[in-house]
């Protein structure tokens, strides 16, 4: 039997620090260009989604995660503009407040206020849901 065609998997991970900012990248390449967004990316062959969401955090913005919380799974076929993609997405917490951009990432940040904040992808939407699911998280 053939392998069928199947939509690429992604993660995305939502990191809350001790003061309850969240940390974003400013994005390096299209799309969304200098767009700010959650970090993560693609899982690679052979990892777990969560191998692979520790992994993207790691290379994007220099932090090690400990524990993943599951938000949820986001796979509207026009969620990313290269193609469908679906993404598992993560939160975490963590007592790191020292971040440095890396990879994909041309910048990284805490904010403090991001309710209003425009982000690329869906990641509004998970941003949303991760909040609402923060006083169940690790």
């Amino acid at each position: 039997m053939p392998i069928p065609k199947t939509p690429l998997l992604a993660v995305d991970c939502v990191i809350f620090d001790p003061s309850n900012r969240i940390l974003l990248i400013r994005r390096k390449n299209e799309p969304f260009i200098n767009e700010l967004a959650l970090p993560g990316g693609f899982v690679e062959i052979g990892e777990t989604v969560e191998d692979a969401c520790r992994r993207e955090i790691r290379e994007e913005t220099a932090i090690n995660l400990g524990p993943l919380s599951l938000i949820g799974v986001y796979s509207d076929p026009s969620r990313d503009p290269r193609g469908h993609s679906c993404s598992v997405a993560f939160a975490a917490r963590t007592t790191t407040t020292t971040c440095t951009a890396g990879d994909d990432a041309a910048e990284a940040n805490w904010f403090t206020d991001y309710k209003d904040l425009v982000l690329a992808f869906d990641h509004r939407k998970i941003l949303d849901d991760a909040q609402r699911l923060m006083p169940t998280l690790k």
